[in-house]
């Protein structure tokens, strides 16, 4: 991922010199299971440890003469260990060292985005709370529809973002996996058991059916899974954009003191962390679409997906923790504009209200299809004439025969539309609080 979306504790994650780091702390906890097997002479693996200082240059030096990533880190810790190297990587494939510390890296950058995650909604949940009760119009095929309220909105988001983290959260359980299991899964020179006192010793579980690799359904799923939650912070950001055109102006993006909206124009104040959003969220969506394309490999392992993955999951968990990041400023910066969010309510003269107004006749007694005629009949008035509806609807003898001049003026009043409103919103505010991360209360 470009630097321009990366945060330093992601790129840490991702850094040549964490790879390399945690290549070395797979091959020793499975050089000290094998001491504890009685395999490996004891103390080598704290013989090794003491003596490896990586140079990240080094191996990549090497590699360009190996052609193989995983021989030239051996190749420059054999340089530094000495003899007790020689034990390491007994009975491996590399993919034992690249799959299982793949999945610790996948680890640390999960427990990032989920604290970015949590973040988001602590943000969300706020405006929830804050707008609880802001009348607002709410849209379909983006028309005025019936009145909503502000925190409605946000309660909305706020759900949403729960079930993705919930999902992320499970798919990133999934990956918590590793695999010393050998050339094809068979343990021919290893065995089970030592396999899981070493994943163990990691915070790992053993592949349940391993080939060479970790089976990639597990990462399709959490590439899926990061696809959502950047489809929830999407739709999120899409609603704000939409606030903030000059048209609605609803609400806004933050804009910082010396900021430029445009080169050309200086009155403009685009929604540049909304736009960019909405980008990064598609971005995440062909990660998914590549990670499904990982699944089906030959037999027991061909290598069309590792080059594939060297990109996707540095650059998908990197640009999620970005996302969130960026996403969670924007809420916490929304500028409210309740004036205009009173007007846009009450541009249509008070048309949101006819569907009360329908069910009011009904429950009078008359016909649904009847009552539904004299409503439009009155409607049309106010698209034709620009009239209010309310004093359409009072020029209409089949509706003021039936209702009077109270029960008009309650149906109305946008109270009796949202009586609903707060509980929605505590219902939603309530949802999945105090359940603990994947693997234990640490997150680890």
């Amino acid at each position: 991922m470009i630097p321009r979306y990366t945060r330093p504790a992601m790129a840490a994650v991702w850094s040549d010199r964490t790879r390399y780091e945690t290549w070395l702390a797979v091959e020793l906890a499975a050089c000290e299971a094998m001491e504890a097997a009685g395999s490996v002479p004891a103390g080598t693996a704290a013989a090794v440890r003491a003596k490896v200082r990586l140079d990240e240059r080094r191996i990549l030096e090497i590699e360009e003469r190996t052609r193989h990533d995983v021989i030239a880190f051996l190749t420059h810790v054999e340089e530094q260990a000495g003899e007790p190297a020689r034990h390491l990587h007994r009975g491996m494939t590399s993919s034992d060292v690249l799959d299982t510390a793949l999945a610790l890296q996948l680890d640390r950058a999960s427990t990032l985005i989920d604290e970015g995650l949590v973040a988001l909604r602590a943000a969300v949940r706020e405006q929830a709370e804050r707008w609880k009760l802001l009348p607002m119009i709410g849209r379909t095929h983006g028309i005025h529809a019936e009145p909503i309220t502000l925190g409605l909105v946000c309660a909305g988001w706020y759900a949403e973002l729960g079930r993705a983290r919930i999902r992320f959260r499970a798919a990133w359980d999934e990956l918590r996996v590793g695999k010393l299991a050998g050339a094809v899964g068979t343990y021919a020179h290893l065995d089970p058991e030592l396999e899981a006192r070493a994943l163990g010793a990691l915070g790992l579980r053993p592949e349940t059916v391993p080939t060479q690799i970790v089976q990639r359904d597990r990462h399709a799923a959490y590439l899926n899974a990061l696809a959502l939650v950047a489809a929830a912070v999407e739709r999120l950001a899409l609603t704000v954009r939409h606030w903030q055109r000059t048209e609605v102006g609803e609400a806004a993006e933050p804009f910082g003191k010396g900021q430029r909206g445009s080169s050309a124009m200086p009155h403009k104040r685009n929604p540049i962390l909304a736009e960019n959003l909405c980008g990064l969220a598609r971005l995440l969506r062909s990660y998914a679409g590549a990670g499904l394309e990982n699944v089906a490999l030959w037999h027991e392992r061909d290598i069309s997906h590792s080059s594939v993955e060297r990109v996707i999951l540095p650059d998908a968990t990197t640009a999620a923790d970005f996302l969130l990041h960026r996403a969670e400023g924007l809420v916490r910066g929304l500028v409210v504009h309740e004036a205009a969010i009173r007007a846009n309510l009450e541009r249509t003269h008070g048309l949101v209200y006819s569907e009360g107004l329908l069910l009011a006749l009904v429950e009078a007694g008359l016909p649904r299809q009847e009552a539904y005629g004299h409503v439009q009949q009155a409607a049309m008035r106010v698209w034709d004439e620009g009239v209010a509806f309310a004093d359409a609807v009072r020029a209409v003898p089949e509706i003021t025969r039936r209702l009077d001049a109270a029960a008009i003026d309650r149906l109305f009043d946008p109270a009796h539309a949202l009586r609903w409103a707060a509980t929605i919103v505590e219902r939603a505010l309530a949802q999945d609080e105090g359940q603990p991360p994947p693997g234990g209360s640490d997150g680890r």
